[in-house]
This record gives structure tokens, sequence and C-alpha cells, in this order.
């Protein structure tokens, strides 16, 4: 069996990542897998450069899975995380959680990927929903979206194929 990647993350400089470490140090040792650790630290939603090179490890298959101390320390969102584990998945990675003891590459653990799967797509469909409205809402008091015509344009535009945002269409009777 190849290594496991353990991949620990806080957000801040003043947090440490020492006590996700431990226990999931521990739990190899208790297993007897092989292991390496990944520690990011000041990470940010756009850049976290540790996890960008485990992942690019992950798909170069150096490891045979990965493990956190609990699913948010992986992804900021559900949608980040439905993502980033169905293509590890479907690699033949498996992807465990500590904290909440999923095992996904188990007949419970994938019912419970199915069930999360669910639920991010309800929330990105209310998030949908939601942004629709606000546009409607706007374009009835009167708000064009988008940047304004002839801000920041410098250069000639072709007009053939684009169509003006908000412009109504004509009635054809």
């Amino acid at each position: 069996m190849k290594k496991i990647a353990i991949y620990c993350r806080v957000s801040t400089n003043d947090q440490t990542t020492e006590n996700q470490a431990l226990r999931l140090t521990e739990y190899c040792k208790q297993k007897n897998l092989e292991y390496d650790v990944y520690q990011e630290t000041q990470s940010s939603r756009k850049t976290r450069p540790v996890k960008a090179g485990l992942l690019n490890k992950l798909r170069n298959n150096e490891y045979s899975g990965v493990l956190v101390y609990r699913l948010d320390r992986w992804a900021r969102s559900s949608t980040e995380l439905l993502l980033e584990i169905n293509e590890l998945i479907s690699k033949g990675i498996t992807f465990c959680s500590y904290s909440e003891q999923l095992d996904f590459s188990t007949a419970t653990g994938k019912l419970h990927f199915t069930i999360l799967s669910a639920f991010a797509e309800f929330e990105r469909n209310l998030i949908r929903d939601r942004t629709m409205e606000g546009l409607h809402r706007a374009k009835v008091n009167g708000k064009h979206g988008g940047r304004p015509l002839g801000s920041k344009d410098s250069r000639k535009r072709k007009n053939d194929g684009y169509v003006q945002r908000w412009a109504s269409k004509p009635q054809v009777q």
C-alpha cells in the first residue's frame, strides 16, 4: 500500500496545526499506515499552496488516500469539498475524515457523500434563485446589470452578434 497524506489546515498564524497532526499521526500509527504530513497556516479561500501541491501529488497517484481532521479543514465550501472528493474517489483515492469518522470508500461513507451532494446541490439552487430574484428586482427598479455602456472602453467594439444586457426584445406581432 502506498502512503497516505495527512492534511492539516488553520486559517491564521495565531492558530496551530499541532493538535490536528497529533491526532492524525496517532491514528496512522494505530493502523500501521505510512504517511506524510502536510500543514497549511494562514490560508485564504484563493491561496492554499500546500493543498494545491498535495492535490497535484494525489492526481499523480503518489498517495493512496487523504486523511483530514474534519471536512471543513479540507474545503471552505460544500461545492469545493464535493467536487474534489468526487474527483479523488473516481481516481481510486480514499478520503477520510477523522472527527466525523467518514471514509468515503465504504458503503456508509458513499451514502454520506450522496447526502452531502444533495444538500450542496440544494444550496446552489437556493443561491441561484436568490440571485435571479435580486436581478429581477434591480431590473424592475430601473437598474442595468454589468458595466455602464462606454465605461472603460478605449477601443472600438464591434456590434455584430452582441446582445445588450437588459435590453427588451422587440415583440413580434
